[in-house]
């Protein structure tokens, strides 16, 4: 009974997170008092190695005099941003860029921030100019190489580096085996 009870919470946590998640990144303008507004809605799942989806986008409209915005996540109920927010010029959104909204998700899948970069487009190289997401998973980073410890003295003050052996003092044995071999060898025939 408990191995069917175990098999199926295993498989219920497995369904559960192949689910793609949604979310929506949310943009507020820095200069004005201004509520955020939703920019787009995302969907990704990082299960699967597929690319992103934006779900919808609306382009800001944003007032004249504003020269900055704030991306994030934001909870209209909690009226609080969930996510780490990043600053934007509103050059990004300007004509001949294509909107790039980059998430930053952990390793349980919560997104721990958005960014936006406008990407300069060239008509001549593609016809696709919307805008795109793309999902930053965490990754282990690589770990220090560590050499050997550093010697103290009893007062607990680093010890001075040993100077470097010279040639004679490395292989003194090698000279005095090939001294040995010559010595050796050289009165064999008369």
């Amino acid at each position: 009974m408990r191995i069917s009870s175990l098999l199926s919470a295993l498989c219920a946590i497995s369904m559960a997170s192949a689910t793609p998640k949604t979310v929506e990144v949310s943009i507020q303008p820095i200069e004005a008092a201004a509520k955020p507004a939703p920019l787009a809605e995302i969907a990704f799942d990082l299960a699967s190695s597929g690319e992103p989806s934006i779900e919808s986008y609306d382009a800001p409209d944003l007032p004249e005099d504003t020269k900055t915005v704030r991306i994030g996540l934001y909870d209209s109920k909690a009226k609080a941003w969930t996510s780490g927010t990043t600053v934007a010029s509103v050059e990004n959104f300007s004509k001949g860029y294509s909107p790039h909204i980059i998430l930053s998700v952990d390793a349980q899948g919560q997104v721990v921030s958005a960014a936006l970069k406008g990407v300069r487009i060239d008509a001549g190289q593609t016809r696709d100019f919307g805008p795109k997401a793309m999902v930053i998973g965490a990754t282990k980073g690589t770990q220090p190489q560590l050499n050997k410890p550093i010697a103290l003295s009893a007062e607990g003050k680093k010890l001075p580096d040993e100077p470097e052996k010279s040639f004679l003092q490395k292989y003194w044995w090698a000279i005095a085996i090939g001294a040995v071999v010559l010595l050796g060898g050289a009165g064999g025939e008369k």
